[in-house]
């Protein structure tokens, strides 16, 4: 009897061992199933803007937590092709489908109530670039952040005068809701540090260019501006920057970017020195907590949220200018640090109807619109 009783004391304690292997191994495996395919819309990953920022949040996430990734170039500017690199990814088992850019709606709508077990993940896809493109409503399988750009359009803009720039531009792309909103913002920030300094003399020549990348007929209407006293374009628009740095180049100009720190490539092709600031959105951020959530077990799709301020901390945020801004005396560090605690605190507001005109929002400032150059 002691003998029988011994072996089924012994069965149950490998049983119970047995058990607590089986459920220690769960968050692994989790892990493991979790494959992160991030598809470019059009460009390479080494174009400093959008693709690269996302593919690098997605790689060192990737890396770090024992993830399998790759990224996939559409062969062209098409949504066909997006499509078949988004269905190449998923064939290839990949479960996460990473997508920078409003470019992706149509391939979005085209795939994601198809592969309903996969996990789609949007950057700066609005809910109205997904119903115009016949995705409505939204799957639960696909989440999408937008950001709140005439936030920092407006620390841009606030900047720019404060360090002393009063002869301003704004050169959007297209004028889609999201560039409208940068936009505005611009011009209420600079409108505010104006009103502060006691101007009246602060100009911003506003345009849009009618496309997402320059040309010579672009480049000739900056060297107008610059020409004629511009001393710093907002260039908002994808590749319309070079437009504007090329005609900078020429006069000693200075330019501002737009969605990541683009001191490197404009700087790069132009002169160190050039870029003044960028309105950043926090794109490496979005990617990193929406895989977090995703490898947690935790994610919420069928949504698209609006993503700005979270924090008093200006590093903290989904939208901010970068610690490689040029700042002085008329606007340092700190400066920044205050204005963002303010508008995180509510005690700056910052309109984003993108109803009204460019002019509306100039109280003491001068606004010329200009409409589209093109």
């Amino acid at each position: 009897m002691k003998k029988i009783l011994a072996l089924v004391l012994a069965l149950c304690m490998i049983l119970a061992l047995a058990a607590c292997g089986s459920s220690a191994a769960k968050p692994e495996e989790k892990a493991a199933d979790v494959k992160v395919a991030m598809i470019t819309d059009y460009g390479d990953i080494t174009d400093q803007s959008f693709n690269q920022t996302t593919y690098e949040a997605c790689k060192e996430y990737c890396d770090a937590n024992g993830l399998q990734f790759k990224y996939y170039k559409p062969g062209s500017d098409s949504d066909d092709d997006r499509i078949t690199m988004i269905e190449n990814a998923i064939e290839e088992g990949y479960n996460v489908v990473v997508m920078p850019g409003y470019a992706f709606a149509p391939a979005i709508a085209a795939t994601a109530p198809k592969y309903a077990d996969v996990i789609f993940i949007a950057l700066d896809v609005s809910e109205y670039d997904l119903t115009s493109a016949g995705l409505d409503p939204l799957p639960s399988n696909l989440y999408s952040a937008v950001y709140q750009e005439e936030l920092c359009g407006y620390m841009a803009g606030y900047a720019a005068v404060k360090l002393g720039y009063k002869s301003l531009g704004f050169l959007g792309g297209m004028a889609v809701p999201a560039v409208i909103r940068y936009g505005y913002g611009f011009v209420q920030g600079a409108d505010a540090a104006a009103a502060e300094l006691g101007l009246s003399d602060v100009t911003i020549n506003y345009a849009y260019g009618n496309q997402f990348y320059g040309d010579a007929d672009i480049t000739a209407a900056m060297d107008t501006w610059y020409a004629n006293g511009t001393e710093i374009v907002f260039a908002c628009g994808g590749g319309i920057f070079t437009s504007a740095g090329e005609a900078a180049a020429k006069v000693g100009g200075k330019v501002i970017g737009v969605d990541v720190d683009q001191k490197g490539t404009i700087d790069g092709l132009y002169g160190d020195g050039m870029t003044v600031t960028s309105a950043m959105k926090g794109l490496a951020p979005t990617v990193k907590t929406m895989l977090a959530t995703v490898q947690a077990g935790k994610f919420e799709g069928g949504k698209v949220e609006n993503l700005g301020l979270v924090s008093a901390n200006p590093e903290e945020n989904y939208v901010q200018i970068p610690t490689t801004t040029q700042f002085a005396d008329g606007f340092t560090a700190d400066d920044y640090a205050a204005l963002v605690a303010d508008m995180f605190a509510g005690k700056v507001s910052v309109d984003n109807d993108t109803t009204k005109g460019a002019a509306d929002f100039a109280t003491v400032i001068t606004v010329n619109d200009l409409g589209n150059l093109k």
